[in-house]
């Protein structure tokens, strides 16, 4: 009875494995190259390796295959690209806007939030957030970065050299800290609730990677996403329940002076209310422009929190890791650094000595710096889109509901289109450098309909935090890139820790 069983479940598997493979998108996706795989389990038994080593086999394999590679995971495909021609075909079009499995892992934190969301809700929310990232509204946003920029410089000594054990970490701390006041208008910086919420942030990126690629997990992450660790659980109430509480409390704030700041928005000041009570006016944040559209559009409590959740998860491990790994090049490359330190001393000495919304937009070498190093090192080095409709390529016809994987980190190192791409050299980024390259060759932000709704404001975080940093010390390695390894996640990162020394400069 049992061998008879096992019998028919191996001919089913194999009936399976047959309509999957001959029908005509199996026949389609195995025309494309691509790694050896095995019968019914396709390429999984790649996932047995390392992070380490799955990223150098992701690299090699895009090398071997340029540029276009196929692998199965079990009875899924998946199509690697990373020819600017192709990846516009895919990004430019209105057709391919659905986001891969991987970013279902992410639904039980965000929701359907803006990073996730797709057809009439996606245009909807994007038609909401977008005057957030208007330039008045930035405007006021600066402040708080450029507050949190001079913060962190002044973490360190202003006599004696210090020393960053962990720079991703520190990078991270900073970030989370600006994109809380300027998502919710809530520090962090104290309170033992904040802390924990801090906590959980970073904790909620381990859970991420263990479901995404360790072995144990493939199997609830290709399928269905639904099975939650109770730790994952309780982290989840946490985030839920401190976003929760800081709506609620906006809300309220709002009631109590009539709704007037969410038609303005101004610097602080005290105004006295018609009762007669002395309200401060709280510093307006991304959260009171959905607070405001709600009282039209109907957004409820639960639609707010997800577009929240989703900028304080986008909003902060993307910036800290870009920020890390240009303070990084900085520091090894000090004719560089020196350069920016000129820049930004010149700079700031137009503005009565501080940086403001006008400086850090004539900060230009500062963001060829950083547009060279988010080349190197892209935060996002692959981008996941489904094909709502078969698709034609350079080669290849990639037939309806195949998950195309865009590769931004290979992308960004062909030697064909960035000569020695090894090299750190921002000026890449001249303006006549730029005219002649493809306009698909550089994708730090996506590109196209989903593009970053908030590369602006990104831009801005970055020069605000790395900018005083520069000024008041110099730069130096103790840990070189060339001896870091990279880690397949869902954002680029590295396999250990990262150490940069700071010395203070003296300023006359």
């Amino acid at each position: 009875m049992i061998v008879a069983l096992l019998l028919t479940c191996f001919f089913l598997v194999l009936l399976h494995h047959y309509i999957v493979h001959f029908g005509r998108k199996g026949r389609l996706i195995d025309r494309i190259p691509g790694p050896m795989s095995f019968p019914i389990i396709g390429n999984i038994n790649g996932w047995r390796n390392s992070p380490e080593e799955m990223w150098r086999i992701f690299r090699d394999s895009a090398r071997t295959y340029y540029p276009i590679m196929k692998i199965w995971l079990f009875a899924i495909p998946n199509v690697f690209i990373s020819h600017p021609d192709d990846i516009e075909k895919i990004l430019n079009s209105t057709k391919h806007m659905v986001k891969g499995y991987q970013y279902n892992l992410l639904q039980s934190w965000l929701g359907d939030g803006l990073l996730i969301s797709t057809g009439m809700k996606w245009q909807k929310r994007r038609k909401i957030l977008t005057p957030a990232f208007h330039f008045s509204i930035l405007k006021q946003f600066v402040e708080v970065l450029i507050e949190e920029g001079n913060r962190a410089a002044k973490s360190f000594s202003d006599t004696e050299e210090s020393v960053i054990n962990d720079l991703q970490l520190f990078t991270s701390y900073h970030t989370l800290n600006a994109i809380c006041e300027t998502s919710m208008g809530t520090s962090l910086q104290s309170g033992p609730f904040q802390q924990k919420y801090r906590q959980t942030v970073y904790d909620m990126g381990k859970i991420f990677y263990n479901r995404l690629f360790k072995p144990w997990f493939l199997n609830d992450t290709i399928f269905s996403f639904t099975s939650l660790s109770s730790a994952h659980k309780e982290y989840l109430n946490i985030l839920h329940s401190f976003t929760s509480k800081i709506i609620a409390e906006r809300k309220r704030y709002h009631e109590q002076t009539g709704g007037q700041y969410l038609k303005y928005f101004e610097n602080d000041t005290e105004n006295e209310e018609a009762t007669g009570s002395k309200i401060k006016k709280r510093r307006m944040a991304m959260l009171d422009i959905l607070i405001a559209e709600s009282r039209n559009s109907g957004l409820t409590d639960l639609d707010i929190r997800e577009e929240v959740d989703t900028f304080v998860f986008e909003g902060h491990d993307t910036v800290a890791i870009a920020i890390c790994f240009n303070l990084l090049l900085l520091a090894e490359h000090k004719d560089i650094q020196d350069r920016v330190r000129k820049e930004i001393s010149d700079v700031m000495q137009e503005n009565d000595g501080k940086l403001n919304m006008n400086a850090l937009q004539n900060l230009s070498y500062l963001e060829m710096c950083l547009k060279e190093s988010m080349r190197m090192y892209p935060s996002v080095p692959i981008i996941s889109r489904v094909c709502t409709e078969d698709v034609k390529l350079q080669s290849y016809l990639v037939p309806e509901s195949t998950t195309v994987q865009l590769l931004i980190y290979d992308l960004h190192h062909n030697a064909k289109i960035w000569p020695n791409p090894e090299v750190f050299n921002p000026d890449r980024f001249l303006p006549e450098n730029i005219k002649t390259r493809h306009s698909y060759s550089y994708l730090p932000f996506s590109a196209g309909p989903r593009n970053c709704i908030g590369q602006r404001f990104a831009i801005l975080e970055m020069k605000a935090l790395i900018a005083p940093l520069v000024h008041n010390f110099h730069l130096e390695p103790i840990d070189y890139l060339k001896d870091v390894s990279l880690k397949v996640d869902f954002v680029l990162r590295t396999t250990r820790s990262i150490r940069m020394k700071v010395i203070p400069i003296k300023h006359t």
